[in-house]
């Protein structure tokens, strides 16, 4: 595939996840991707593997958050795509807002997203999630 093709992939990864289009956004993936998400003690961090694991991840995320997702720069390399964006968005179990800015490295392979590396502001995310009567 074309670095131009890839990077085209990925647009479309990001406008199925903003229409909240489920099963456009699993047409764009790989049967076996993988979407890593590090951190502990947060219902979104871990690795999440298959079409399962990314449906899991999706229904999580709309459970506890409300958010919308702006990438605003592609660059790519071969097979390679980085994507840096923000997102703001809710938390739903605090109601209380967050501005996340992130970094999506992403692989596409014969034309399918087929790893992603997601870096995100934890502690923003952090800050949003803590109950106003949780000690800092």
């Amino acid at each position: 595939m074309s670095i131009e093709k890839n990077i085209q992939t990925v647009k479309d990864f990001f406008a199925a996840i903003g229409r909240g289009d489920k099963e456009g956004l699993l047409a764009l993936v790989a049967q076996d991707i993988e979407w890593i998400i590090p951190g502990e003690d947060w219902p979104l961090a871990g690795t999440h593997r298959g079409h399962d694991g990314l449906a899991d991840l999706l229904e999580t995320a709309s459970k506890s958050m409300e958010t919308s997702t702006e990438p605003h720069e592609f660059i790519a390399q071969g097979d390679r795509v980085m994507v840096v964006g923000f997102a703001t968005g809710k938390i739903k179990a605090t109601n209380k807002t967050f501005r996340d800015d992130w970094v999506f490295a992403m692989t596409v392979r014969n034309g399918k997203v087929s790893n992603i590396r997601e870096y995100v502001d934890t502690q923003a995310l952090a800050r949003a999630a803590r109950s106003s009567n949780a000690q800092p």
